[in-house]
């Protein structure tokens, strides 16, 4: 099989080299498909007078504030914290095909807080070049998001909510390093379609201590059948742009880790020994005048999840096997006042389930955008419902206000 989809990858690029290259116009705001960003504005900007280079300067900080009950706690929890603090640098060098792009985070949530032994700090999130052959093919190598589920790739910054599901959190594909090609069609107004695969480490970003032969393969295909969004849309929550016309985006991905090292392939902790990983994640976007809903199925299968310390049996590194749905829907008023409701539930395969609950998630919230997603005001009240494989249950919810801001 991995021998198969590497043939197809070639292939993949042959094709698009045989093709009459086309120019880019330097002029034109270059769109980064393999980047998951919400831009409201073009950040702070810099062209040298002959253009040989660009450089564009952004950031942006969530600081929140939550009360949590936590029944495994004794006393309810008062957080406040700087949850993301990201600055981030694109542009190109001697000529706009040539593109990169750099993020950095600093926030303690970010960078992995305390750092045992072995492990790296997390301050690069994205480190990737580019190459836009046209405007419809974009290769790249470097460090950056996979093509995986629509909440994952779009950013954190672009969210309703003040965090992603259950199932994001546990199901999802996220950062690594390696060559991805994007080939995107869309058109106005018409039936428009995308594909993007991947050939990457499969060990996350900012990996050092695992190095083998195993790679990760991923592919996704995205289907518009009434037009793409305006603005982009598919890549930030809630219907900002206030569609004029029914919008419906469809897609799915596949991703086969060969020899992941964690638990939850990109994520997660360090297991024992290597596991393969197959993910499928597949996605639903309806937007029209305000409302917008969104659906989400994503599962990880893994042979023999459960791994253990050769040198102490009691001791366990589980893959995060299991499946996930989430529904969420969500309507903006005209004075950019948005209310959201979310439902997730989330179940464990059976060779886990005496290690992890099986989990429900209701969430409310709303916000107040100031200037779209790149400053906005989120209130939210969540209820967290686990059941364990024991029969016991615990029932857990938190509130939380967040400001978003940057450029």
């Amino acid at each position: 099989m991995k021998k198969f989809i590497v043939l197809i990858f070639c292939a993949f690029g042959w094709v698009v080299f045989a093709q009459k290259q086309n120019t880019v116009d330097p002029d034109k705001d270059l769109r980064m498909s393999v980047l998951p960003y919400y831009n409201f504005g073009k950040g702070l900007g810099l062209t040298s007078p002959d253009s040989i280079f660009q450089l564009n300067i952004r950031f942006r900080m969530q600081n929140r504030a939550s009360y949590l009950h936590d029944e495994s706690l004794e006393d309810d929890v008062i957080n406040a914290e700087v949850r993301r603090l990201r600055l981030r640098f694109d542009g190109y060098v001697g000529n706009p095909q040539f593109m990169y792009a750099i993020q950095l985070s600093f926030a303690p949530g970010d960078t992995g807080g305390e750092i045992e032994e072995g492990q790296n700090l997390q301050i690069i999130r994205d480190a990737v070049v580019f190459y836009q052959y046209s405007e419809s093919w974009t290769f790249s190598f470097g460090q950056t998001k996979l093509p995986g589920n629509r909440q994952r790739m779009n950013s954190s910054g672009a969210l309703q909510l003040t965090d992603r599901s259950i199932n994001n959190a546990k199901f999802s594909l996220d950062r690594d390093f390696g060559f991805q090609a994007h080939n995107l069609n869309e058109f106005k107004d018409k039936f428009s379609y995308n594909f993007k695969a991947a050939i990457t480490t499969g060990e996350g970003r900012n990996d050092t201590g695992n190095s083998d032969t195993g790679l990760a393969y991923t592919g996704k295909v995205e289907l518009f059948p009434l037009g793409p969004f305006k603005n982009n849309g598919s890549f930030f929550e809630g219907d900002i742009a206030r569609e004029e016309k029914p919008k419906l985006m469809l897609s799915g991905a596949y991703s086969f880790n060969n020899k992941a090292n964690k638990s939850q392939g990109q994520l997660g902790n360090v297991l024992f020994d290597k596991r393969d990983m197959n993910a499928v994640l597949l996605d639903a976007m309806v937007k029209y005048k305000g409302w917008a809903f969104m659906s989400a199925y994503m599962s990880r299968t893994a042979d023999d999840p459960i791994t253990v310390n050769p040198l102490d049996i009691n001791e366990k590194a589980i893959v995060y096997v299991g499946n996930g749905m989430d529904y969420q829907l969500s309507y903006l008023f005209p004075n950019n006042v948005e209310l959201i409701g979310r439902y997730s539930f989330q179940n464990m395969h059976k060779d886990v389930e005496a290690y992890f609950p099986n989990q429900k998630q209701y969430s409310l919230g709303v916000t107040k955008y100031i200037w779209e997603h790149a400053f906005k005001l989120q209130g939210e009240l969540t209820f967290d419902e686990m059941n364990y494989f024991d029969g016991s249950s615990k029932n857990n919810w938190y509130i939380r206000f967040q400001v978003e801001i940057g450029i």
